[in-house]
């Protein structure tokens, strides 16, 4: 089997859709994983995953770079707390944020925390969606090990969290504030009205052709005046031709008209 028609086996089988990856990228990523598990065949590979849920569970976990931690890239979520959210919120006081491709939850929980600084007890809707069904168990949960909130400051890891076992667990009034939900960035809808969609260290493993898809899908998604707000691996060289303008680094706006 050669990798084109795994790859579209696997679009049909479990509805992943692989051909917005960069096709490199994602073919050394998948040779990587087949060698660790003893595997040089696409075909063999293709049957391990289809009967086997854990290899399953591996693959997606190597495909879709669940790879997140709390308040990733300090600097840029201080100017979304100092800056940006607070601009937002002079017109709005209610805001819909998306965290898109979520992974683990530290993201949208991370804004969450930001959010109850900003506005306490004021109810934000915040929709996080991952295409892992799995790594959104996971981030339901809210467990994390010391590793992930390495930038949470102790003031907000003893307000915002409970130690247990080796990690620590969200309490459940921030975990309440953050809606998830399984979505695939490249084949399903997206929603209407955000004031706020963050989607960081996605794109970049994508073609350009996807990614302009990507952007343009929440371009409509925003409402004017909202912003998308990316990774600090990545750059929209492209944004004025895609309508939108540049606040600042890493944050992309909707123009009013």
């Amino acid at each position: 089997m050669e990798f084109l028609e795994f790859q579209k086996k696997i679009h049909k089988q479990f509805g992943l859709n692989l051909e917005g990856y960069k096709e490199k990228q994602l073919k050394r990523r998948i040779l990587s994983l087949m060698q660790s598990q003893g595997v040089d065949d696409f075909n063999i590979y293709f049957g391990l995953l289809v009967k086997n849920e854990e290899q399953l569970q591996k693959f997606l976990d190597k495909i879709t770079i669940n790879v997140s931690e709390f308040f990733r890239n300090p600097e840029i979520f201080r100017a979304l707390e100092t800056k940006l959210l607070p601009e937002i919120l002079k017109e709005k006081p209610r805001l819909k944020i998306w965290s898109a491709a979520c992974s683990n939850g530290s993201e949208p929980y991370s804004i969450a925390i930001i959010l109850e600084a900003l506005t306490p007890g004021v109810r934000h809707q915040i929709d996080a969606t991952d295409i892992d069904k799995m790594i959104l168990e996971t981030a339901k949960r809210g467990y994390y090990e010391e590793r992930f909130l390495k930038n949470v400051s102790p003031e907000r890891l003893k307000k915002f969290f409970v130690p247990e076992g080796k990690g620590f667990i969200l309490r459940d009034d921030i975990k309440n504030r953050v809606q998830f939900r399984q979505h695939d960035l490249l084949l399903d809808d997206y929603g209407r009205g955000y004031d706020l969609i963050v989607c960081r260290n996605v794109t970049i493993y994508f073609t350009n052709e996807a990614q302009d898809l990507l952007y343009r899908k929440f371009w409509e998604a925003l409402n004017p005046g909202g912003y998308l707000f990316i990774g600090a691996t990545e750059n929209m060289l492209r944004y004025r031709e895609l309508n939108y303008e540049k606040s600042m680094p890493w944050f992309y706006r909707k123009p009013l008209n």
